[in-house]
C-alpha cells in the first residue's frame, strides 16, 4: 500500500489535535460528530493526494478515540491506533508536553514507517461491546474488594452495635455491587450466546482445562475473535509471557526472563489457568513436579506451563474441534 499523505491527531476527551504532515498545517477539531465531518472536510480540501493514499494515524485513548475509529471505517479511510509509549521512544529525548506538537510527533513516527505499516481493522461490534463490558466488570469487581477489605478489619477492631451505620452501609454496597457483577456477567453470557462464531470459540477455548470463562472472554476480546495476531506467540509477547535473552557481549549475561511492557490483566488470568490446571489437571501436575525434582526454578516452569496453555487456545480455535486429552489415554 502506498501511502503519500499522513494526518497526526492527538485525541483528547474535547478536541482532536490534527497535523497534515507533508505541508505541516495544524487544525483543531472538536471530538464530536460535526468536529469529525469538518476533520474529513478539511483533509480533503487540504491534501493533495488521492484517499487510498492517506493515512491517518493517533493513539489509543479508548473511549475517546473509539468515535474517531468508527468514522473513518465508515468513510473508508485508513488508519493506525499507535501506543503513546512506542511514539515516545522511537522519536528520542523530548522535553514538555504540548497536543500540537505531540500530534507532529504522531504524524512524524507515521509518516517515518509509512513502508512497513498495516492499516488497522476496527473491531466487530460484539467484541467492542464484550470489551466494553469486562472492563466494567473489573471495575465493580474491584469497587467490591476495596469495600469487603474494609468491612474485614472493622469487624476485627470495631463493635458491630456501637458502628451499625458504618457497617450496613458497606453491607448494602457489597451486595449492591455483587447483583450489578452478575448482571454485567449475564449480559456477556447473552452477547456469546447470540452470536455462533463467538459462542464456539468460547467453547472451544474453555474445553481446555484450567481455562475459565473469564479467561476465554479476554482472549476474544484481546485478539478482535483471533483476528488481531498471527499465532499464539505474539499474543504471548503481548501478555507478557514471552521470555527474552538478557545479555551482551561478554560483560552482561543475565538469565532470560520476561518483560515487563505487557497485558498485565491477560498476564494474571493465564497465571490463574496455570495454577488452576497443575492442581486440576493430572498431566500439567506431572510435569509441574517433574521439572522442580531436576531443580528447574518454580516461577520458570508455571511461565511454561502459561505458554502451554496459551498454545492450546489458540491451537482449538485454529483447528475448530474441543481439546483432546491425550494423557487420558497414554
Amino acid at each position: 500500500m502506498k501511502i503519500s499523505e499522513v494526518i497526526g491527531i492527538d485525541v483528547g476527551k474535547q478536541a482532536l489535535e490534527s497535523l497534515m504532515h507533508t505541508n505541516q498545517l495544524p487544525h483543531e477539531f472538536e471530538n464530536k460528530p460535526s468536529g469529525l465531518k469538518r476533520l474529513l472536510k478539511w483533509v480533503t480540501n487540504n491534501a493533495k493526494y488521492p484517499k487510498n493514499e492517506i493515512l491517518f494515524a493517533f493513539e489509543h485513548t479508548g473511549l475517546y478515540s473509539y468515535p474517531l475509529s468508527v468514522f473513518l471505517t465508515e468513510n473508508d479511510f485508513n488508519y493506525i491506533m499507535v501506543p503513546g509509549l512506542e511514539i515516545r521512544r522511537s522519536l528520542g529525548i523530548s522535553r514538555g508536553k504540548d497536543d500540537k506538537i505531540d500530534a507532529k510527533k504522531i504524524a512524524l513516527y507515521a509518516f517515518r514507517r509509512r513502508d512497513e505499516i498495516t492499516p488497522y481493522q476496527l473491531a466487530a461490534k460484539e467484541i467492542s461491546e464484550i470489551k466494553r463490558l469486562l472492563s466494567l466488570r473489573e471495575k465493580l469487581v474491584k469497587q467490591r474488594a476495596g469495600y469487603q477489605g474494609t468491612l474485614k478489619e472493622n469487624e476485627r477492631f470495631l463493635k458491630r452495635k456501637d458502628n451499625q451505620v458504618l457497617f450496613s452501609v458497606q453491607e448494602k454496597l457489597i451486595n449492591e455491587l455483587k447483583k450489578q457483577i452478575a448482571k454485567v456477567e449475564q449480559e456477556l453470557n447473552t452477547k456469546i450466546n447470540n452470536d455462533q462464531q463467538l459462542k464456539k470459540m468460547y467453547q472451544l477455548i474453555t474445553s481446555i482445562k484450567g481455562v475459565g470463562p473469564q479467561t476465554a472472554l479476554f482472549v476474544i476480546a484481546l485478539t478482535n475473535g483471533f483476528t488481531k495476531f498471527e499465532n499464539w506467540r505474539k499474543f504471548a509477547c503481548y501478555s507478557g509471557i514471552a521470555p527474552f535473552p538478557n545479555q551482551s557481549g561478554i560483560s552482561i549475561k543475565r538469565r532470560t526472563k520476561v518483560s515487563h511492557l505487557a497485558n498485565k490483566k491477560m498476564k494474571a488470568l493465564l497465571s490463574s489457568c496455570a495454577s488452576s490446571s497443575i492442581n486440576h489437571n493430572p498431566e500439567m501436575k506431572l510435569y509441574y513436579e517433574r521439572r522442580l525434582k531436576e531443580g528447574k526454578h518454580k516461577m520458570s516452569t508455571l511461565n511454561i506451563i502459561r505458554n502451554k496453555i496459551l498454545s492450546r487456545i489458540f491451537a482449538v480455535v485454529e483447528r475448530g474441534t474441543p481439546y483432546v486429552n491425550t494423557y487420558g489415554f497414554a
